[in-house]
């Protein structure tokens, strides 16, 4: 009886082992893809609409040195610029859908977002109003 409670022991643990591996070799990779796992890794990653390191028009997480394409125009006397806001590699490539975060249009490649960029010491903040159609020229 004592040996089948002694293997019963080493089964348990070697199980908690391999789940507490498992976990560990497949976590640490997690932020670092490399070559065309990252177009299939981005299909996969949400981010939060409005999260740091996410693009405002297609709502995917970026990682480290991903950038999103945008045009700020010079501050007159404010604190704040315009902007016009494209959009990341993968929405701009036709790989994700285009969404106005504000009236929800699907937009064309050749509409963008109009935001407010406030430039502060140490952070910056991109306040999104809309984009070409729900902010467009005021008749």
């Amino acid at each position: 009886m004592d040996e089948y409670l002694q293997i019963l022991g080493f089964v348990i643990t070697g199980v908690i082992l391999l789940y507490f591996g498992y976990t560990l070799f497949f976590h640490i990779g997690k932020g670092h893809a490399s070559g065309s796992d990252i177009k299939n890794k981005k299909t996969d990653i949400e981010g939060e609409a409005g999260a740091p390191r996410t693009c405002p028009v297609c709502s995917i997480r970026l990682l480290h040195g991903e950038r999103v394409k945008s045009s700020a125009f010079p501050a007159i006397g404010k604190t704040d610029r315009l902007m016009y806001i494209a959009g990341c590699y993968y929405c701009l490539e036709g790989d994700r859908l285009r969404v106005c975060p504000v009236c929800g249009a699907v937009l064309n490649y050749d509409e963008n977002l109009i935001a407010r960029f406030f430039d502060k010491p140490g952070r910056s903040h991109v306040h999104v109003l809309g984009c070409s159609r729900c902010r467009g020229p005021r008749h």
